[in-house]
């Protein structure tokens, strides 16, 4: 009876241990899926909003270039072709079109059918050949944002006239211009050619895609060789046991955690106002995000040659080699995979902050393309700051077009990191 009652235990037991596990599983596969639902959700959320910003409203105009209202003829010099009147021509080309626009309110809207950027465009026309003073041409200009985000189907016609921005006769003008055939959606160009704007239309990431590119430059030109030299003086060099090398790698381990504006209060104080770097530039920028990402290039950096097994460094010496020629042929060379993963992910990491660049200054608006690193920028995140905090109802589908951008970049980042460790993963 002992036998059987302690057998009917053990079967007992071994139910509740297996149940346990299967329950287990089971948390561990309903919190993936909340945690894929939720990622999801965010994706789908993101990609609707930001994929209309990837199409551009375009407007079609017959265009006079009377040089009564220009003001100057064909044989102008450049400098009067380029202080010509071209945005009168342009409001005398939509009365004409629309003959029965009556006050001022009806007037100012018909002007706003299309782009401020239309008359510099005309002027730049014109300036490629004057001989279109006198003559009449058919261009195309980029459409006010209002009517582009009606054209996309973010403003419901069926809506009281007092609930919309878009009122009935602005309706009648949309409707002939679409009749016509004079209103079109393009690929937006503009998004990808063209610097900041405070016109939702003209707006473009150009600028803070450069801003990103010369920012991340500058920070892996100091923080790799920086970070993959500490590692290697650490893990190689360094004295065992010893108070100030404990002290400089705890140091590194904390700095690791350290929030990320502590770095930004870090160079507002030393390398803006002690050093004098300029502000808002890829420089100060580079410089900061260094600091930040450091802790996390040597951290990786010193795993990865710690995995190098002692025999290749033992056999390596054993012929003659100096613990230098060891290092930088054998060492590096086989650390150098999981050194570049640790990097790109550094990097992938300084490519998507914010606050401690808002810090040194790189939140201001820049419209102009930087064209070095110490040109005054903007980063890629910024942007998106900079956007979401926009009042105009089209920079909403611009924000998510520049978050849906910049995850494209980190994707990229990441998958090489990836692919470098497949690539070069070596098992001892």
């Amino acid at each position: 009876m002992s036998t059987i009652s302690s057998k009917q235990k053990i079967e007992a037991s071994l139910k509740k241990r297996y149940a346990r596990e299967r329950r287990f599983r089971l948390y561990g596969v309903v919190s993936i899926s909340i945690s894929s639902l939720f990622l999801m959700v965010l994706l789908f959320t993101i990609i609707s909003k930001g994929l209309p910003a990837f199409q551009q409203t375009w407007i079609n105009l017959d265009v006079t270039l009377s040089p009564a209202l220009l003001g100057v003829d064909a044989n102008a010099d450049p400098e009067a072709l380029f202080s010509a009147k071209y945005a009168k021509v342009i409001k005398a080309s939509l009365k004409e079109m629309f003959p029965g626009v009556k006050g001022r309110k009806q007037k100012r809207a018909l002007k706003n059918l299309v782009s401020n950027s239309a008359a510099w465009d005309l002027r730049d026309k014109v300036l490629e050949n004057p001989k279109l003073i006198g003559t009449t041409q058919s261009f195309w200009f980029l459409a006010k944002d209002d009517i582009d985000v009606f054209m996309k189907g973010g403003i419901d016609r069926n809506l009281p006239e007092s609930d919309r921005r878009i009122k009935d006769y602005q309706l009648e003008w949309i409707d002939k211009l679409i009749a016509e055939g004079r209103l079109e959606k393009r690929f937006n160009t503009t998004l990808f050619t063209a610097g900041d704007s405070r016109e939702p239309e003209q707006a473009g990431m150009l600028g803070a895609i450069m801003g990103s590119f010369f920012t991340m430059l500058v920070t892996l030109l100091l923080s790799f060789p920086i970070g993959v030299a500490a590692a290697a003086y650490l893990e190689e060099f360094a004295p065992q046991n010893n108070r100030w090398v404990d002290f400089i790698e705890i140091n590194i381990n904390n700095l690791a955690a350290v929030p990320s504006i502590v770095f930004g209060l870090l160079g507002l104080a030393v390398f803006i106002n002690f050093f004098g770097v300029p502000r808002s530039t890829p420089l100060v920028g580079g410089l900061v995000l260094t600091l930040m990402t450091l802790p996390t290039i040597i951290i990786a950096s010193r795993a990865a040659i710690k995995s190098v097994p002692p025999s290749i460094k033992e056999a390596a010496i054993g012929l003659g080699a100096s613990r230098v020629q060891t290092l930088f042929h054998h060492t590096l060379p086989l650390a150098m995979p999981g050194i570049l993963t640790g990097t790109i992910i550094g990097m992938a990491q300084a490519l998507g902050e914010t606050a401690p660049l808002l810090m040194i200054g790189m939140v201001a608006f820049v419209a102009d393309v930087p064209g070095s690193i110490v040109d005054p920028a903007t980063v890629m995140p910024v942007q998106v700051y900079l956007w979401s905090d926009s009042p105009e109802r089209a920079f909403t589908e611009r924000t998510s077009a520049a978050i849906m951008i910049l995850l494209g970049f980190l994707v990229i980042m990441n998958s090489a990191a990836i692919w470098l460790r497949k690539k070069f993963e070596r098992r001892w």
